[in-house]
């Protein structure tokens, strides 16, 4: 994702150029207006670069190819091999913390396991998954979406979307495991 920087210059001429009589009469107040107006000037030259630093959300990543698989550790990682900052910089706008404590409190009420039906083929151990173990976790619905790569779609208790997790490379253990940790119905069993 390209970022523009669009820079202005503003030639603001000050008193004492227009009319040097001017500013020696200049009261305090006047100066002090003149300070905040530059200060607003520039704190809103600065605000698109500190909102670029954000968390991009699910959907915004997914189209940047990263998915909420990655660790922030993950990308430092990866800009050891890959020397583009601005993928890095996605990357880190992507990335998940790698905190232990926070990530594992957090549970579902429900998940949507979604899946193109012409590529299932592919991934025998998520097929096994629905054929066998889907039906220990009443709140996991299976959805077959065209060319969509597998993964789960986490919801919170209104059926919102929280999380979506690409599962290409799972094994059935590896989600039995993720959604007994991660659903509340299956968690308080």
């Amino acid at each position: 994702m390209a970022q523009i920087v669009v820079r202005a210059y503003i030639q603001i001429p000050t008193l004492r150029e227009a009319d040097p009589r001017i500013e020696r009469q200049m009261s305090p107040q006047i100066q002090s207006r003149r300070c905040l107006f530059l200060l607003f000037v520039v704190a809103a030259a600065l605000l698109p670069v500190a909102l670029s630093r954000d968390q991009l959300s699910t959907r915004e990543c997914e189209a940047l190819g990263f998915t909420g698989l990655a660790l922030c550790s993950d990308c430092n990682t990866f800009a050891e091999y890959v020397k583009d900052q601005e993928l890095v910089s996605d990357c880190l706008k992507c990335c998940t913390e790698d905190s232990d404590d926070e990530t594992s409190k957090i549970t579902y009420s429900g998940a949507v396991l979604e899946v193109c039906m012409r590529k299932l083929v592919f991934y025998p151990e998520i097929v096994g998954f629905i054929e066998e173990e889907k039906d220990q976790f009443p709140s996991v619905k299976v959805q077959y979406v065209f060319n969509s790569p597998p993964k789960l779609t986490m919801l919170d208790e209104d059926g919102q979307q929280k999380d979506t997790i690409r599962i290409d490379n799972w094994k059935r253990e590896h989600i039995l495991q993720f959604l007994r940790e991660k659903l509340k119905s299956a968690s308080s069993k």
